[in-house]
């Protein structure tokens, strides 16, 4: 089957996933967004620039899961300190990462591949690494069924660049299959004992 063949079959599943998701899953959205307000405030949606296919930058949206929390000085405190109980809750679940699914619907996402990193990552990546933006970034991807966390930088990248090679609409289901096991039973997906990914500075090697 020819990639422009997987490219349409990927693009229509995409539409009607994200588009049931989004209506089956109406009524638990209205209650996260509920439940964000009480214990966050506002805004109930965290929105940032994230860079997509061929590293055009477009607004990603999750669930707020961070407390507006500052010192004494009025700088605002670490994410750890930010992150809250209810915080760690959503993300462990990753119920905070339904709202892509907007960005999915919107062709700005796919359901599977190399999740959107920071804008300010860009210029740090070397020839291989920047190959992760020749597909649409994911919800969910290959590096996030192998690890996630627990990997560094450079195995992650290596895995989404493995992806950019490899994909088919059969790896896609695959991956959705071993997100949606992980998820279940917090495997890998989520690190309870770390509430930010650490920052990533440039790779170690080119």
């Amino acid at each position: 089957m020819s990639q422009k063949v997987n490219f349409v079959i990927k693009r229509c599943f995409d539409i009607l996933v994200s588009a049931a998701g989004l209506i089956l899953l109406s009524p638990l959205l209205l209650i996260l967004a509920l439940l964000v307000r009480v214990n966050l405030g506002s805004p109930v949606f965290f929105r940032q620039e994230r860079p997509g296919l061929h590293e055009k930058i477009f607004r990603l949206y999750k669930f707020r899961s961070m407390r507006d929390a500052v010192d004494k000085n009025g700088n605002e405190l670490p994410d750890e300190q930010r992150l809250g109980r209810f915080g760690r809750l959503l993300r462990a679940s990753s119920l905070d990462e339904l709202p892509e699914l907007f960005n999915v619907l919107k062709g700005e996402m796919s359901l599977v591949g190399p999740r959107p990193l920071l804008v300010k990552y860009l210029p740090l990546y070397n020839a291989e690494q920047h190959r992760r933006h020749d597909v649409l970034p994911g919800i969910t991807g290959w590096a996030q069924t192998h690890g996630r966390n627990a990997i560094s930088w450079e195995e992650k990248f290596k895995l989404d660049v493995w992806y950019v090679d490899h994909w088919t609409p059969w790896l896609d289901l695959k991956i959705l299959f071993l997100t949606v096991k992980k998820v279940f039973i917090r495997e890998g997906i989520s690190s309870e004992n770390q509430a930010t990914t650490e920052e990533f500075k440039g790779s170690k090697s080119g």
